[in-house]
């Protein structure tokens, strides 16, 4: 796969913000190389020589992923580890999800030769039959090397016990591209372009986020519709809490979903938990939530469950009955695009009325 040169024709669809960041760059050299000026001759040639270079500056695009411009291979990874992508990627092996369902989407499946089991999973079926699978959080090092991969897309959650797990891949001179957990939409768009960057498919990944970025903008449009007092608290479920399992756990300040709760209008509740929050049945009740969202995929019936719940009948989201579990629940928990998507539906869940005619925009690609 040929690394993609940029074209004179996507120079004239750059963001207004890229240029804007571009341009800045340059006038802070260009009043660099002013000050240095010890001749009107020298001062003339050298805003010839600047104009010259803005001109070919146009044809450049820079993404919020490390600075990365589709003409030149990142020489970092999202984590800042330095590393060296080859110009031809005709192997790739994903370890997480959420980037096997991009590259899938970025027409890439055919590349790819190896995954973890989670992803296979889920988008087995399209990716090639007896496709070599691994665990994420161990994977088989030996054995991925033996494939001589081009590179190996990382995800933060193999490094949750502090170990590099993937140590000989990198001495066997293999590109290990590491790509933390998001905690923001704004860095789920960067690990997409840091992507797009390195397999050759920047421009497709650059629509990908200016979709995403679109779709965030509409949706805060109608939120800001809803009144103070009309706004709804929400209770994000992963779970449905049970006499064994009493802990509920949600999404705390500083995670994407929270953001999403909040760019939809609604009061997450909690917020004053960092992270991954938990609690008990008891402080659930007690915040009383105007509205369930349930990711629960393990309790059958979980919506069902959750409404004849002991104790839980005078909670508003209960005794109203909107008490949802979400069908894209993957979508929602793994960071890439489709998280877009799940924010649609999490809306309509949230403010029906208000969001009646949202779309989601990467319904094309839905499995």
């Amino acid at each position: 796969m040929k690394k993609k040169l940029l074209s004179t024709m996507l120079a004239a669809t750059l963001s207004i913000t890229m240029l804007a960041g571009c341009a800045s760059s340059e006038s802070q050299k260009d009043e660099s190389a002013a000050n240095t000026n010890e001749s009107t001759e020298a001062a003339s040639a050298d805003a010839a020589e600047d104009s010259a270079e803005a001109a070919t500056k146009e044809e450049d695009t820079t993404s919020e992923a490390g600075e990365v411009k589709e003409s030149e291979l990142p020489t970092q990874d999202l984590a800042g580890n330095d590393i060296v992508v080859p110009e031809e990627i005709d192997a790739i092996v994903s370890m997480s999800p959420s980037s096997t369902r991009l590259l899938i989407d970025l027409g890439l499946a055919d590349y790819i030769v190896a995954c973890d089991t989670y992803s296979y999973e889920y988008y087995g079926e399209d990716l090639e039959a007896d496709l070599p699978q691994y665990d994420m959080m161990a994977p088989d090092q030996e054995s991925i090397v033996s494939l001589s991969p081009d590179i190996v897309f990382t995800t933060g959650m193999s490094y949750a016990t502090g170990t590099d797990v993937y140590a000989s891949v990198r001495e066997a001179g293999i590109c290990v591209a590491d790509i933390p957990t998001a905690d923001t939409l704004a860095q789920i768009g960067e690990s997409i372009e840091f992507i797009g960057a390195c397999t050759g498919t920047y421009d497709e990944a650059t629509e990908i986020v200016e979709e995403m970025n679109a779709t965030i903008a509409e949706i805060e449009e109608l939120a800001a519709t809803i009144a103070e007092d009309e706004k709804k608290t929400v209770l994000y479920e992963t779970n449905t809490p049970t006499p064994d399992y009493p802990t509920i756990y949600s999404a705390g300040s500083g995670t994407y979903i929270a953001e999403m709760i909040e760019l939809v209008g609604g009061i997450n509740a909690t917020a004053d938990q960092e992270g991954w929050a938990s609690l008990t049945e008891e402080d659930a009740i007690a915040i009383n939530p105007d509205v369930i969202i349930s990711t629960d995929m393990y309790t059958p019936d979980a919506v069902d469950t959750h409404l004849t719940l002991s104790g839980w009948e005078n909670v508003t989201a209960v005794a109203n009955g909107d008490v949802y579990l979400m069908e894209l629940s993957n979508e929602l928990n793994q960071p890439n695009q489709h998280v877009v998507s799940a924010m649609v539906e999490m809306a309509k869940y949230i403010y029906p009325e208000v969001f009646a005619d949202l779309e989601d925009p990467f319904a094309v690609y839905a499995k």
